[in-house]
């Protein structure tokens, strides 16, 4: 598919916007109606991208991984030297790699796979079907679009994504589309579990004890460049595509068979004073076909009415590591200062964002 220039006015971007958003078909509109180039909203602009292009690579790397940790010792209740070894090793990744993959998670195969496969169906739907889920309003708790601020951000997102509010309210059974209602509340419950152990173990690496960020309410919710929340736990086809930024290069995330990838978010680096890191990560195309994944978002929403606050744990303070909120925080949210930002009220969710690029 051909790739036309993304410089045009702003009158003419904003029509093209307006008009594929009308649609409520999505990008997968745009590709069963047979269009032969990439719709400009969709690109950087050329300078933009010939920047990008020109610049120098950095220093060649050996052939690195993304670490693959094995926790059913843990999951399967174990405690001792397995369950110190799964706690460096998840230790170590969210310091040096911010991300890690996991296996004997507990979550099972054919549980992953069902979850695939009914993202799969809703995305065959009719264009008028899936048009009922449409909307980008962060109110609906059952959501379908392409670009949730379509009309804010630099360019459009070359993919479908349907995501699911599951808590910590649970969300209707009738708001959720019947060809994959079963899935996602099956496999939201053994996330939510799993969330609990991921934290545990995040908890016992930082030498807390192991309730410590579940106490902070960093399990209460699951909702989706680093990503803003606690904890994502992704679940990915076999097509591939993710990388991940490591030593100033991008590393191929390889899907590795029943296993799902967890990183590291921006508050989980905030509250652990920079200790684990939240890096940036990406999705390239890929000519083998559509990419399905399925991400969920153990994250935070604004509301007025809680009294939580967030910040680094004081445990993790010291002399020789003071607190680092600023300069964190400037960068996770560079439009709001660190006075506003401690009067903030931070609830916990959880929501899943299920994604396919075409």
């Amino acid at each position: 598919m051909a790739a036309p220039s993304a410089d045009h006015t702003n009158d003419e971007r904003l029509a093209e916007l307006k008009a594929f958003d009308e649609t409520k078909a999505g990008v997968k509109g745009l590709v069963d109606a047979g269009i032969k180039t990439i719709p400009r909203i969709f690109l950087l602009p050329a300078a933009e991208r010939d920047a990008n292009e020109g610049a120098p690579d950095p220093p060649a790397l050996p052939l690195l991984e993304l670490p693959v940790v094995d926790i059913s010792a843990v999951v399967g209740g174990g405690h001792g030297d397995l369950r110190r070894k799964a706690v460096e090793q998840i230790g170590l990744a969210s310091e040096t790699w911010g991300f890690f993959q996991v296996l004997g998670h507990g979550v099972p195969t054919e549980v992953l796979e069902e979850m695939l496969a009914g993202i799969r169906r809703f995305n065959e739907l009719g264009a008028a079907e899936k048009a009922a889920f449409y909307t980008r309003d962060p109110a609906r708790r059952v959501r379908f679009n392409s670009t949730f601020d379509l009309f804010r951000t630099r360019r459009a997102n070359w993919r479908d994504s349907f995501g699911c509010i599951v808590a910590p309210v649970p969300v209707s059974l009738e708001e959720i589309p019947v060809t994959c209602r079963e899935i996602i509340l099956k496999y939201s419950s053994h996330i939510a579990k799993l969330g609990e152990t991921l934290l545990e173990l995040l908890s016992e690496a930082l030498g807390l004890r192991p309730s410590h960020l579940k106490d902070l309410g960093c399990n209460r919710g699951q909702i989706p460049h680093s990503d803003s929340g606690f904890l994502t736990v992704l679940l990915q086809d076999d097509i591939g595509g993710l990388q991940v930024r490591h030593q100033a290069r991008w590393v191929d995330v390889p899907p590795v068979p029943g296993a799902l990838v967890i990183n590291v978010g921006d508050l989980i680096q905030l509250i652990t004073n920079d200790r684990f890191q939240s890096v940036e990560h990406r999705v390239l195309a890929s000519r083998r076909g559509p990419r399905i994944s399925v991400a969920t978002f153990f994250t935070t929403n604004d509301d007025s009415s809680s009294t939580t606050v967030y910040g680094p744990i004081k445990e993790l303070l010291s002399e020789d590591n003071p607190q680092f909120i600023e300069k964190l925080w400037s960068a996770i949210t560079p439009n709001t200062s660190i006075e506003k930002a401690s009067r903030e009220k931070w609830p916990s969710l959880i929501s899943s964002a299920f994604q396919i690029r075409q």
